[in-house]
């Protein structure tokens, strides 16, 4: 993809996500960014707000879902340079997430002209996974 000259650093990518309301809300942290992988990892705490139930804990699957789609659009805001579109999306809860912070990883399986297809792999502390998801977002010049 040469829509971008240089891609996009983890600092210049976290600051697009501070600059968002909800997902500065979410408070995701990029840990790696690594453009020749085309991969993308971030981490976000546990709050009350994302709990199932109150007190549990537990992960609510909406911000488990919005975690998943954020991070896997920013694997592709690093080449591009913009926020995308999301197309398509799905998630596939494996086990819940309790009393945790989530480390999520997205890696581009492809970057096209009109479309790109992002796997999105979510884990809890342990390095059990607890989801995975699957993106494509438009790639369409804006």
């Amino acid at each position: 993809m040469s829509e971008a000259q240089q891609p996009l650093s983890g600092e210049e990518m976290q600051a697009m996500l501070d600059r968002s309301p909800f997902i500065s809300f979410l408070g995701l942290r990029i840990t790696e960014a690594d453009a020749a992988r085309e991969q993308v990892t971030m981490v976000c705490d546990m709050r009350p707000e994302f709990e199932r139930g109150k007190g549990t804990g537990q992960w609510h699957g909406g911000p488990i879902a919005a975690i998943i789609d954020t991070v896997g659009d920013y694997a592709l805001v690093m080449a591009l340079g913009r926020g995308l579109p999301t197309v398509n999306f799905r998630v596939d809860y494996l086990r819940p997430a309790v009393k945790t912070r989530l480390i999520t990883t997205a890696r581009v399986r492809r970057a096209g002209k009109s479309v790109g297809v992002v796997d999105v792999d979510v884990f809890n502390e342990q390095k059990a996974l607890v989801a995975v998801g699957r993106a494509t977002y438009s790639t369409l010049p804006g």
